[in-house]
């Protein structure tokens, strides 16, 4: 998916780059959540804020895949938080959003997890929100004076809602223009031409289908308006978390909305090539 949106990796704009319409002299509005060309990361309009909007951190990993499976790995902590301070400084991003699961460890952060956290906040040199995830037990405690944190079903920043994804959305994260979601760990299988097989990180985007709603989350007793949102569901952040394979039968997927809830969803790759419908990939 291109920076501006449009799913093209490249060649000419057909607005000659301006960023105007053709045949208008008003620009285009900007859309208001972009990825980053190449990363799991995206910008997002937040109203009186730029956000840097990441997913399924997964701070002290190592340390998890070490009690949970014996597989012993160096940490990449610094090389994460690298990769976070790189893309605050690309994007001129206010404020730093993750959409959930900042720590890995299900069961509240221990040592690694909690160290790895603390040195990302010292570094970043601007606000952070948490959205709660199904991994962040804990985290709210432990550094309730350095981060702002939302309910597990999300919040609204502006027009842009954002939840982690592992329960249904609070009415007024339905109430945006465009939601923003993680938990997934998005990843589609491609196959070349000689049978090899490679999985990449994608990006899935599509509307938000009401109906998948329906007596779970209640717009009308909230006076919630719908908008007939733009559903973003990023990559993992982390490179070590692993990813579902969307367009693989038998992997499904974890969020209690989807699939049911796209009407029509379509894949990108990191570097903003337009794969179409997910399930035809």
């Amino acid at each position: 998916m291109a920076a501006d949106g449009s799913g093209r990796s490249g060649g000419a704009d057909p607005n000659g780059g301006s960023g105007q319409r053709i045949g208008s002299d008003r620009p285009s509005p900007a859309p208001l959540v972009e990825p980053v060309p190449g990363a799991p990361a995206a910008v997002a309009d937040l109203g009186d804020e730029t956000g840097l909007l990441v997913a399924d951190y997964h701070a002290g990993i190592e340390a998890g895949l070490r009690y949970e499976r014996g597989v012993e790995l160096d940490s990449a902590g610094e090389e994460r938080r690298e990769r976070v301070l790189d893309l605050l400084a690309r994007t001129g991003a206010d404020r730093l959003v993750v959409l959930g699961d900042l720590a890995h460890r299900v069961g509240g952060a221990g040592d690694a997890e909690t160290a790895e956290i603390d040195a990302l906040l010292s570094a970043v040199g601007v606000p952070v929100t948490l959205v709660i995830g199904n991994h962040d037990a804990g985290i709210a405690e432990a550094f309730e004076d350095r981060v702002d944190v939302t309910p597990a079903g999300g919040a609204r920043l502006g027009d842009v809602g954002v939840l982690h994804g592992h329960t249904w959305p609070a009415p007024e994260v339905l109430g945006a223009d465009v939601i923003c979601m993680g938990h997934e760990h998005v990843a589609v299988k491609l196959e070349d031409a000689v049978g090899g097989a490679r999985a990449e990180k994608a990006w899935l985007r599509g509307s938000l289908a009401p109906a998948a709603f329906d007596g779970e989350v209640d717009l009308d007793a909230a006076g919630v308006d719908w908008r007939e949102p733009e559903l973003v569901v990023f990559p993992a952040f982390n490179d070590r978390s692993g990813g579902t394979w969307v367009n693989v039968e038998g992997q499904g997927f974890l969020a209690p909305f989807l699939p049911a809830g796209f009407t029509e969803g379509e894949a990108y790759l990191l570097d903003g090539t337009r794969l179409g419908d997910y399930r035809r990939i």
